[in-house]
Order: structure tokens, then C-alpha cells, then sequence
């Protein structure tokens, strides 16, 4: 009878938890609409060039990379993965404070504005194995792609609305001080992250037991690269980072400089594969719950590199609009599933270690790409007039043959329906669902 209470009131505390985590994410929904889309379009303000901006990707990936590798440590050695969250997570919040005080004095080297985007990542990179290692634990195993998929839907609505509203007032303190107008949304950002820290605090963390034996170097984990199954999955996914990241940071500077985009008609563009990323997730989610993660990857890894493509051969917006419509219809495929897959192939006493070393090596990837491509866009020839667009045909070519032959040497590590991929699209475009899955589904 005990026992029973005692799991009644552990569940309790689980629902609860959830619940501030929901709220925490939809206050750190809104400091990101304010933000990831913004540093490079202020940089720019900033007067960065075209290899500055490489650096705004490269550096944060960088040097937040290089914290993964004590995120795992410090949860460990402070007996506590919430304390690790509460801690980075206000040092986070405080790191837009400079950023502001930066877009009020407004004569400032682009260098200074980086150094404090890199402190900025590199503060939330350390909570988020922590936070990763303590959500797998909150909710169980076989919810994980549905949970997740509605969550982020949910919380990308609020994010795309905060981007969407954050371009509207940049376009309008263009005629006022743009310089006030990306001060005023740091503080906001800097407000909404305090709130959602607030509710962090307040979530539960299951007990977790840390023994010697679940320590493991990532010199370890590097050697058993040939065996082990997710250690192939993260050099994978590596490569893959690489690959789109020699190109990811570039599709700002073509908008903004290049083709003369307003910031409205920026935000537009890119909150538009924002939205159809969040919109998607639930109905991959449900999928991948049915059919496994890495079906999912192996379906959309090599479509990935389509995407640049079409940036290359046609740049009206209206046009534009429908191919981030197809990102994000494939980008929320891959980021769910392989966040999922992680969760699904590790105990749950190596978790934060294997998220803070598969963060290290995405991260040193990112950074690699956008470095390489910032090198690489002065030597290139033009195509259609522009460098940047040679440099997509490299990364759309690099991502198809990644996304190709990488994710066969792979392993599904659940029991899970077997399906072809044209059964898989029909169902997940809502023709013909996959039988076991709900009709429900196609509310999604």
C-alpha cells in the first residue's frame, strides 16, 4: 500500500513537472523568436562581413561544443542534473543584457557582439544535456515521438508568432532607430527566459544513481566508433551538420544583401519553414513512434539536399516561401527523430554524457562548415551571378551523398513495423495512413 502511495504521488509529481516544462518552453519559445533569426541580421547592421558571419556560426558551435564535454561531469559531481539546468539557464538569460547595452551604443567592432553570442550558446549548451537526460526520465519511452512532436508543434507556434512579431517591429523601427528597436527585443528575449527559468526551477527530477562504471571518455567513445551502433549515428549526423552548416549561414546574406529583402519579408521567409517544421513534428512524431527513428532519417536524409537547390535555381519570395515550406516539411522529420533516437539508444545513467558528446562532435562540425564555407565563398566562382549559390551546390551535393549511404550502416534499436517509403510519404501527406495508425492522425 506504501509503495502505491508513493508511486501515486511520484506520478503527481511527473504531471506536474510536464506542466512547467510546457510553460518553460513556451517562454523560451519566445526568447528564441526574438533572437536566432536576429544575430545574424544585426551583425550585419553591425557592418560584418561575409566571413564574420561564418564566425557568428562557427564560433558559438565551437566553444559550445567544448562545455558538452563537463555538462556530463558537473551533473555528476553536484549530484543534481536540475541544479546544472538552473544554473546555465540564468546565466543564459543574462548574457542578452550586453547585447542590448551593444545595440544602444551601436559603434561596436562585430567582433565584441560575437564574443557575447558565443558566452550566450555556450551558457544553454551546458544545461541542455541535463535538460535532455531529465525529459527522457519524465516521460516514457513509447510516448517519446508523439509527446515530443505535439510539444514542439505547440511551442513552434509560439516561437514562429514571437519571430514573425519581432520582424514586424524591426521593420517598423527602421524609420524610427533600428538600433532601439533590436535593444527593446534583447530585453524582451532577456524577460521571457527569466520566466521561463522560474518554472525549471519548479520541476521535479526523478532520483538518479551515478556509479564509476557508467563513465566512459570521449576518447572511449571515439575508439568504439567501429562497433558501437549510436556512435556511428552521431558521426552520421556530424557529417551531415557539416554539410548543411557550409551553407546555413549564407541564406541570411542572400536574403538581406544580396537580393535587398525588408526584414518583414525575411522573417516571412524563414518563419515559414519554422512553422511547417512545428506544424509537422506531431504527424512524424506518431510515425516514427510506429515505423522507428531511423526509417524516418533514411527517408528524409538525402531529400535534405534538394533544399539549396532550389534556392539556386529561382529566388522569388513566392517562391521561395513554398521551398521552406518542403524544409521544414523534412527538417522536422530529421531533428525529432534523431533527438528520439538518442533517447532510445542510451541507459538512462549514460544519457547526459552521450548528449554531451554527440553535442561536442555536432558542434565541432557546425563550426567546421560554416568556417569552411565562409573560407570558401571568396574562391568560388559565381553561378546565376552569385558566389553563394556555388556554395549551396556544394552543400546540396555533400548532403545527398551523406544522406544516401550514411544511415544504411545504421541499426533501428526498437522492435518496429516495417514500411517502404511510399507507403511512409502517402501516409504522412495524409492519403493513405499506415494501417495501425489512427485516422486521428491526419488532424494533425
Amino acid at each position: 500500500m506504501r509503495d502505491h502511495r508513493v508511486s501515486v504521488k511520484t506520478n503527481d509529481k511527473v504531471k506536474k513537472s510536464l506542466r512547467f516544462s510546457f510553460f518553460d518552453g513556451v517562454f523560451a519559445s519566445v526568447m528564441v523568436g526574438f533572437t536566432q533569426e536576429y544575430f545574424i541580421p544585426f551583425l550585419l547592421l553591425l557592418g560584418a562581413t561575409a566571413r564574420q558571419i561564418g564566425m557568428l556560426s562557427a564560433f558559438p558551435n565551437f566553444f559550445a561544443s567544448l562545455t558538452q564535454l563537463i555538462s556530463a561531469d558537473l551533473a555528476e559531481k553536484l549530484k543534481s542534473r536540475k541544479r546544472v539546468i538552473n544554473i546555465f539557464v540564468l546565466l543564459h538569460a543574462i548574457m542578452l543584457l550586453p547585447m542590448a547595452a551593444i545595440a544602444l551604443i551601436n559603434r561596436v567592432n562585430p567582433f565584441v557582439f560575437i564574443l557575447f553570442v558565443v558566452l550566450f550558446t555556450s551558457f544553454g549548451a551546458l544545461a541542455t544535456p541535463a535538460w535532455g537526460s531529465l525529459m527522457s526520465d519524465l516521460v516514457a519511452k513509447e510516448k517519446r515521438g508523439a509527446y515530443f512532436g505535439w510539444r514542439n508543434k505547440t511551442l513552434g507556434f509560439v516561437a514562429v508568432s514571437a519571430a514573425f512579431m519581432a520582424g514586424f517591429f524591426l521593420n517598423v523601427m527602421k524609420k524610427v532607430n533600428i538600433y532601439y528597436g533590436f535593444a527593446i527585443i534583447f530585453v524582451l528575449a532577456f524577460l521571457f527566459r527569466m520566466l521561463s527559468w522560474y518554472f525549471l526551477k519548479k520541476m521535479y527530477e526523478p532520483p538518479l544513481e551515478y556509479k564509476k562504471e557508467h563513465y566512459f571518455s570521449i576518447i572511449d567513445f571515439l575508439k568504439g566508433m567501429r562497433k558501437s551502433n549510436f556512435a556511428r549515428f552521431v558521426l552520421f549526423v556530424s557529417m551531415m551538420s557539416f554539410a548543411v552548416n557550409l551553407a546555413s549561414p549564407f541564406f541570411s546574406v542572400l536574403m538581406l544583401q544580396n537580393l535587398h529583402f525588408s526584414y518583414l519579408l525575411y522573417a516571412f521567409i524563414t518563419i515559414t519553414a519554422t512553422l511547417t517544421i512545428y506544424l509537422m513534428m506531431s504527424r512524424w512524431g506518431k510515425h516514427a513512434d510506429k515505423i522507428g527513428n531511423l526509417k524516418v532519417i533514411k527517408f528524409v536524409s538525402p531529400l535534405l539536399g534538394v533544399i539549396p537547390l532550389l534556392w539556386i535555381f529561382n529566388r522569388n519570395p513566392v517562391f521561395l516561401v513554398l521551398a521552406q515550406i518542403f524544409s521544414g516539411f523534412l527538417w522536422a522529420g530529421f531533428n525529432l527523430c534523431t533527438t528520439n533516437f538518442i533517447y532510445d539508444s542510451v541507459t538512462a545513467q549514460k544519457l547526459t554524457r552521450c548528449i554531451s558528446y554527440f553535442n561536442v562532435l555536432n558542434g565541432l562540425a557546425l563550426c567546421a562548415g560554416a568556417l569552411f564555407g565562409g573560407f570558401l565563398l571568396h574562391w568560388l566562382p559565381p553561378v546565376f551571378g552569385y558566389r553563394i549559390l556555388t556554395l549551396f551546390l556544394i552543400s546540396s551535393v555533400l548532403r545527398i551523398a551523406i544522406g544516401i549511404f550514411m544511415p544504411h550502416k545504421l541499426k533501428e534499436v526498437r522492435t518496429v513495423e516495417q514500411v517502404n517509403n511510399n507507403k511512409l510519404f502517402f501516409s504522412i501527406i495524409g492519403i493513405r495512413p499506415i494501417l495501425g495508425i489512427e485516422r486521428k492522425i491526419l488532424r494533425y
